[in-house]
Formats: structure tokens, C-alpha cells, sequence
């Protein structure tokens, strides 16, 4: 391969004695006309070298037909009206419609489509307001964290002139009077550092309808606690705001009150703390006038549900409802006077029903072992809606009724696709004594065998998040050519509660890519595939995970496929909303911790002269999540090491971020360069 020049500079870092550099900290600045030059002349080379292969076609057309399917979320309501979230197949965004039952054609409230000409613009977050004549939404643009928030009303459709801009990781939580809403929102960036400047100093403020957003109201602001993030919420009931206080991704949080005024919902409000000793992770589910029920891991590290009183004194005792059981507690709704829980067994869904006492209720009947997506549900209806997906299965509506406990397969999607030709299996993995879930799914006359089949290995492992069945087209079609699934559940997710997150984050880091390379000596060890035919991917903190592998043990694999990954675990804080991310990876200004990133850090430990596998590193321009400075410093140190004839490929999405938002369109074009890259490196076509 033949790649782009690209200049090194002579910087040098020092940490604690040790002296690092750092090359190509001139791609640090993603707007300067030599980092943008240097990105299309790569672009430029992927998109050739993906040109010249002939399964890229096929592999496009395969997934436009597949992809082609009306998808449709579980409905909802606010007062009379219920609402849902549709896609009519290749539509870019989804589209929000409004019903007057949930079973209506409805009509169509607000289409992003409209908003942009390539289909960039999406639809972020709603909030409704209680008797649902009053929708806020934000809109975000090229995959950015930013939100822009307007209001528009139901009956007609209609936008009024309201707009706040500057809001990022919040929710818009309407005042019972419908006068405004609550949202969380930081001061606007510089000019030219939107996408890159940090993120600190979140302030809880209230958006009066009608007036300008220089004439919001602070509720909340700690500028002694600068990491401080705000979450609101208002009781059904109107009687409380209940704020969460989070602090980057720690999963321990904070809950402050204040009791809300019914004369003028603003005046007076002074949130006061309620459990304020950040000793465990709380996350409000519901109230009965004073009383609020949480989700918690305080004293259960696989959760519970407790009641608290809001009027009581801070860090009141926990009066347990729900109790910790043997599965880990994922979600808790109340609907129909009853509270429904979502546990997790070997990262599969089951669902539960309990009296508002905590009397168990009865299980509600799921079609088979998958995820269940959302709930949804409010404390007067008569059932329960929820969206459950798995590897052969893509999300479908359940509708489950609370009285005679009837589950019929409300809503199911028409694909294309055989799925009883697709079979999933668990297995456990021995990985140092410690047994790592994996999910192998393939064709059921797709058996393990001498020579091995193209495998696919994927895995995230962090930030208490558990990686549950979900449907993939694009995985989909490898799966129908031939190809082999494997996802693996590594410690640092959320499966099994705290102690499996705290066992892989922090000094135990390494523990994350240890049970990655176990799975693939599994594969390997038991006839699924062989190295060259073994790829492993992982997006964002799985990027991560994929590019240590790769620098750990480059010999294991056939290809490597790294999405929006953390690449620079020396300067990933530095950026945006990178400083949080210390609660799992630690941070360089302590010693002890500098020696685990360094000693790990994909970015420092590529090594010249190694014969590395064929490798495609995935990323947006205008992703603020992972800067994209973290996979342009890695595939140029990564290009300018390789020894081997592999090639090693970056493929920057302009007007592309971190993945959510992105248009059908442009994930298509994207997942097809992946699979054709897949398809072409690990031996040949994916097809028997």
C-alpha cells in the first residue's frame, strides 16, 4: 500500500517522569486545511482500494433490500393522545406520528426528513407534556451531542418561535402547567471549537414558552462542582422536581428535590438534597404523592427497587420494595398499579410483574430469548407495551394486558430474510478462571470444521452498559453468506451487575481485552474459524477494546474493524465529554493510574516492524463524542509501523458522528465498505 505522507512533529509529552511523544498531534484539529487534506487523500485510498472489490456491489444491494422494512417503536400516550415512532424502510430518519389509539392509522406530527437535504438532521429526544397538547424536541445535526430544542403543538403541527440551543446529554421535562420545560444546557462553545471543547459547568434551566433562551430561568447550577450534570424530572402528580446529579459516567449519583409551587410552578424552587452521599447509582422510576420509587444499586449490586420519602431528611434509610435477586435489574416502569422490572439472566430479558407492595405478580411471557428494547406504559392503563428484539429477530411490539395477563405479538416487521435458517447459541467461555458469555450465531447448516468459517467477533466491555441480542441487517447478511457471529459479553459491561463492571474498568482494564482474546482461542480451539479468517470489532469503547487486541496480539486475527474508538488514553480527557469517562479508564494525572493507560493504550503500543492484520478504522469528522483526532494519530501510526502487506484503511464519514442519528442512506454506503472489507480479507467471499 501506498498511503498518504504524513508529516510527524517533534512533541513530547511528560508524564510522571515518563517521556511520551506524540507525532501527529498536528491531526488534533480536525478543521485545519492540512488535517482536512490529509483526510480526504485517505478517504481516497479506502474508497479505491473498496472499489476494486467486485462483493462490495452485491453486499449494497443486499442490505438496501433487507433494509427495506417498516420499522415501528411501542406507542405511547399523554392525555388522549398516543404517539409512535415509524419508518417506512429506507427512510434516512424516523418519523413521529400521533394516533388517537394505538392501534390507529394516525397521522404524521413531525418527519426530520424534512429538515435537511442528505438526511443529517435527526430527531434526538421528545418531551411531552403532561395532557400532551405541547411537544418539545431537539433536533441534532451531522451526528453531534448538541441539541437544538423548538416546541411545536400536537393539534395542528404547528412550531412556535422558541428556540434553545447549546443543550447536550439532556431531557426537556415539562412544568405541570405546560408554561415551559426543564432542560440541562452549557454556556456556547468558542466559535471554531464546537466540536471539540470541553464540556463542563451543566446548568438545570427553565424555558418559558414565548420568550427568548437569554431570559431562561437557572434552577440549578453548582460552579464549585464544575462535572456536575443535571437529569430532571416532574412527578406525574406535579408535586415534585426530582433531579438527578450525575458525574460523568460514574454510576453512582446524587437525588435533590423541590417541591413544586401549583400557584406559579417556577417561583421559589431551590432543589435540596435527598440522597446526596454519592454512595450508589439511583435512577427515579415513579412517585404516589411524597413518595418516590428508585432504582438502585445501594446495597444490592444487581439492583432493587426502594421507596423514598421526598420530605424527609437527606440519606434517609431505604425502605426496600423490590429485592436484589440472582438476575441484574435493568429496568423498573409502574403501569397499571403495578411495577414492571426488567431483569437480565446471562444478558437475556425477563420480565416480571410485582403489587406496589412488592408482592411478585406473575411473569409476563416473552417470544423467546432476545432483549426487550422499552417499555411503555403509564399508571392508569390497562397494558403494557414493550419492543423486544434478538439476533434472528428484528424488534417487534408486545402488548401484554395487566388484568388477564394475555401477550399477543402486537406489531411484527415483514423482512426478508429466512430466519429459521439462523440459530443462536450461548456459550461460556473460561477466560483466567472467570466465565465470559458468548453468543455464537450462524446458518443452521453452518457447523464448526477443519478449515473454519469468516467470524465475526464482537464486543463493547465497559461503562456498566450490557451488550444484549439485538437484529443487525448488516449482520444479517454476513450471516446468511456464510459467515459466523460471535458476541461476547466481557467484564466491564453491565450483565451481571457492579461487581462485573467493576472487575473490568480502571486497574482491572486488561481484564476487558483478556476475555477477548479467550473468546477468540475459543473460536478457534473449537472449529468455528481460524486466525486468518477471524475479525473482531467494536465500536466506540469497543473500538477500544478491538484496537488493544490488535496491538496485543495482531497474530490472532485476519482483520480488524475499529468504529469511533477511545485510541489516545493519554489525552482522551482533554476533549469534549472525554474528561467523565475517568470513572472507567482512570486519568493520567495520578501515577499508578498513567501506568495502567499507557500500558494499554492502543495509540502507544503499536510497534514498528510487526506484521499487523488488514484493518479499517471507521470515524466521523464531526463526532464530538470520540473526537476523530483518535483514529487519524492511530491509523497513522498504525500505517506508518505495519511491516506486513495488509492494508490499513480509514474511512472518515464527513457530516458523520459518534452513530446516533445517522442516516439509512449513509449507514448503508457505510456497513457495505465494512462487510466488503470483511468479506475480501478474511479469505475470500464469506460464502461456502
Amino acid at each position: 500500500m501506498r498511503y498518504p505522507e504524513t508529516p510527524t512533529g517533534d512533541v513530547v509529552d511528560d508524564h510522571h517522569g515518563t517521556k511520551v511523544a506524540d507525532p501527529y498531534r498536528w491531526l488534533e484539529d480536525p478543521d485545519a486545511p492540512e488535517t482536512r487534506a490529509w483526510v480526504a487523500a485517505q478517504n481516497e485510498l479506502t474508497q479505491g482500494w473498496l472499489a476494486g472489490r467486485g462483493e462490495r456491489k452485491a453486499i449494497h444491494e443486499r442490505l438496501t433490500q433487507l433494509w427495506d422494512h417498516a420499522r415501528a417503536g411501542v406507542p405511547w400516550h399523554r392525555g388522549e393522545r398516543w404517539f409512535q415512532l415509524r419508518n417506512s424502510g429506507l427512510q434516512d430518519q424516523d418519523v413521529l406520528w400521533v394516533m388517537e389509539a394505538p392501534d390507529a392509522p394516525g397521522r404524521v406530527l413531525l418527519d426530520p426528513n424534512a429538515l435537511s437535504t442528505d438526511g443529517t438532521v435527526a430527531l434526538t429526544s421528545l418531551g411531552f407534556s403532561q395532557d400532551g397538547e405541547r411537544l418539545a424536541y431537539a433536533t441534532s445535526e451531522a451526528g453531534s451531542d448538541w441539541l437544538t430544542w423548538r416546541v411545536r403543538d400536537v393539534e395542528d403541527a404547528r412550531d412556535h418561535p422558541d428556540v434553545v440551543s447549546w443543550s447536550k446529554f439532556s431531557s426537556a421535562v415539562w412544568a405541570p402547567d405546560a408554561s415551559g420545560f426543564f432542560y440541562a444546557a452549557y454556556a456556547a462553545p468558542t466559535r471554531g471549537e464546537e466540536w471539540s471543547q470541553v464540556n463542563t459547568d451543566q446548568q438545570l434551566r427553565f424555558h418559558r414558552l414565548g420568550t427568548t433562551q437569554d431570559d431562561d430561568e437557572l434552577i440549578f447550577a453548582r460552579p464549585d462542582e464544575p462535572e456536575w450534570g443535571f437529569t430532571p424530572h416532574v412527578t406525574d402528580d406535579g408535586r415534585w422536581l426530582v433531579v438527578e446529579i450525575w458525574q460523568g459516567t460514574d454510576p453512582r449519583n446524587r437525588v435533590w428535590v423541590s417541591a413544586l409551587s401549583q400557584e406559579d410552578t417556577i417561583a421559589g424552587i431551590a432543589p435540596r438534597p435527598l440522597l446526596d452521599n454519592f454512595d450508589a447509582s439511583y435512577t427515579f422510576v415513579d412517585a404516589d404523592g411524597d413518595m418516590l420509587w428508585l432504582h438502585t444499586d445501594a446495597g444490592a449490586p444487581r439492583g432493587r427497587v426502594v421507596a423514598v420519602d421526598a420530605r424527609q431528611a437527606p440519606d434517609q434509610a431505604l425502605r426496600e420494595v423490590i429485592a436484589e435477586t440472582d438476575d441484574t435489574l435493568e429496568q423498573v416502569a409502574l403501569v397499571g398499579e403495578r411495577l414492571v422490572t426488567v431483569h437480565l439472566r446471562h444478558a437475556t430479558s425477563r420480565v416480571s410483574r410485582f403489587t406496589l407492595e412488592g408482592r411478585p405478580d406473575g411473569e409476563v411471557e416473552l417470544p423467546g430469548l432476545g432483549s426487550v428494547a422499552a417499555l411503555a406504559g403509564r399508571r392508569e392503563d390497562d397494558a403494557l407495551y414493550l419492543s423486544f428484539v434478538s439476533f434472528t429477530a428484528p424488534a417487534s411490539v408486545v402488548r401484554h394486558e395487566l388484568a388477564s395477563g394475555l401477550t399477543e405479538q402486537w406489531w411484527t416487521p415483514d423482512v426478508a430474510l429466512d430466519f429459521d435458517a439462523l440459530v443462536t447459541e450461548q456459550v461460556f467461555v473460561d477466560s483466567g478462571g472467570v466465565a465470559v458469555p458468548l453468543f455464537c450465531v450462524h446458518r443452521r447448516d453452518v457447523h464448526p470444521g477443519e478449515d473454519g468459517h469468516p467470524t465475526l467477533l464482537y464486543g463493547y466491555g465497559g461503562f456498566n452498559i450490557p451488550l444484549t441480542p439485538r437484529f443487525s441487517v448488516t449482520w444479517a447478511v454476513w450471516l446468511e453468506r456464510g459467515g459466523v457471529l460471535a458476541v461476547a459479553n466481557l467484564r466491564g459491561g453491565g450483565e451481571y451487575g457492579q461487581a462485573w463492571h467493576d472487575d473490568g474498568r480502571l486497574a482491572n482494564k486488561q481484564h476487558v481485552f483478556d476475555d477477548a482474546l479467550a473468546c477468540a482461542h475459543w473460536l478457534v480451539a473449537h472449529g468455528w474459524t481460524r486466525p486468518e479468517r477471524l475479525a473482531i470489532s467494536g465500536g466506540s469503547n469497543g473500538g477500544l477494546m478491538a484496537a488493544a487486541c490488535l496491538t496485543q496480539r495482531p497474530q490472532a486475527f485476519g482483520a480488524v474493524v475499529i468504529e469511533v474508538g477511545v485510541l489516545d488514553m493519554l489525552r482522551f480527557h482533554i476533549f469534549t465529554i472525554g474528561w467523565a469517562w475517568a470513572s472507567d479508564f482512570g486519568t493520567v494525572e495520578d501515577p499508578e493510574q498513567f501506568a495502567t493507560l499507557y500500558a494499554y493504550s492502543p495509540l502507544h503500543r503499536v510497534r514498528e516492524g510487526t506484521e499487523y492484520p488488514a484493518t479499517l478504522i471507521v470515524t466521523g469528522d464531526h463526532d464530538d463524542r470520540v473526537v476523530p483526532a483518535h483514529s487519524l494519530k492511530f491509523g497513522a501510526t498504525l500505517q506508518a509501523a505495519q511491516a506486513g502487506s495488509a492494508p490499513v484503511l480509514l474511512r472518515v464519514e464527513t457530516r458523520g458522528g459518534h452513530g446516533a442519528g445517522k442516516p439509512t442512506g449513509m449507514l448503508i454506503d457505510e456497513r457495505a465498505d465494512v462487510l466488503a472489507f470483511l468479506t475480501h480479507t478474511l479469505e475470500g467471499a464469506t460464502h461456502d
